[in-house]
């Protein structure tokens, strides 16, 4: 519990949301001590009915009262929240950005020296407290800040630490890879559909063997590939599965994706 600290949200929309939800839910934070300013007063009127917190006029008010601030907004209006937080900054808050794509180099450079920053690149689970995220550390976090971003977003998920230069990858990997996941799920679900399951039925039962499959791969902690021999019987059905995947490419085509996904993650950075 971080209870001498406030956090404030600059950015009340779905990730919003999803990290306040997480961070009551761990009871990391009281809500009294968690604000949020966002640029639709509806939504600051929603979240403080829905969670008891602080709505704020601004983000100056978040900036004079948090010891913790998190930029939870678009890339394309990143500049001009940096432009005003710096100009309010009367300390040197934590600031954690999950601005897509915006580098710790341009973070920093636009807010007062020393400020301590960490860039997080989240993914949709994350909604349901189920995310995985990747945290990089600027220059002038501490190592107690670097688990106090961890703390935070484990609350929601998974998080680890990697350099700044693997944030590319993470965006074509846990970034991306939900969209991958879902593909698979409803070609799964048609495949069930095809040999003639009910929809629903197929769908529960594809939901359920992802949901399992994952949960075994966790607990366990083996390589997938020796659960996969586990379930795969000489000359079965499995087998026989996999022969058609592997003659498809299928592992190759998913490798291929994360990494187009990869160098356009990189791309976008420098535009």
């Amino acid at each position: 519990m971080f209870s001498d600290e406030n956090i404030g949200f600059i950015g009340g929309g779905n990730m919003g949301e999803a990290l306040i939800r997480g961070l009551i839910a761990a009871s990391l934070f009281n809500a009294e001590k968690i604000s949020v300013y966002d640029a639709a007063p509806a939504r600051i009127e929603y979240l403080e009915k829905e969670f008891g917190i602080k709505g704020r006029r601004s983000i100056g008010e978040v900036a004079q009262v948090c010891d913790i601030i998190v930029l939870a907004v678009k890339p394309q209006v990143i500049s001009q929240v940096l432009d005003t937080l710096r100009s309010n900054i009367s300390r040197k808050p934590l600031v954690i950005s999950i601005a897509a794509g915006i580098a710790l180099s341009k973070l920093e450079g636009n807010l007062p020296d020393g400020t301590p920053v960490i860039r997080v690149m989240p993914n949709a689970p994350a909604l349901v407290q189920k995310g995985a995220s990747a945290l990089s550390r600027g220059k002038a976090v501490s190592d107690e800040q670097m688990q106090t971003g961890l703390l935070l977003f484990n609350a929601v998920g998974k998080a680890v630490q990697v350099d700044e230069k693997l944030m590319d990858a993470v965006t074509g990997l846990s970034g991306s890879a939900p969209a991958y996941i879902l593909l698979v799920i409803e070609a799964l679900i048609d495949a069930g559909v095809y040999m003639g399951l009910p929809r629903n039925t197929a769908r529960d039962l594809v939901v359920q063997t992802v949901i399992g499959t994952s949960t075994m791969l966790e607990i366990t902690g083996k390589h997938p590939a020796e659960l996969k021999d586990m379930i795969t019987s000489p000359g079965g059905t499995t087998i026989h599965g996999l022969q058609v995947l592997e003659s498809c490419s299928v592992r190759g085509a998913l490798m291929e994706c994360v990494e187009a996904a990869t160098q356009r993650s990189a791309e976008l950075g420098k535009g």
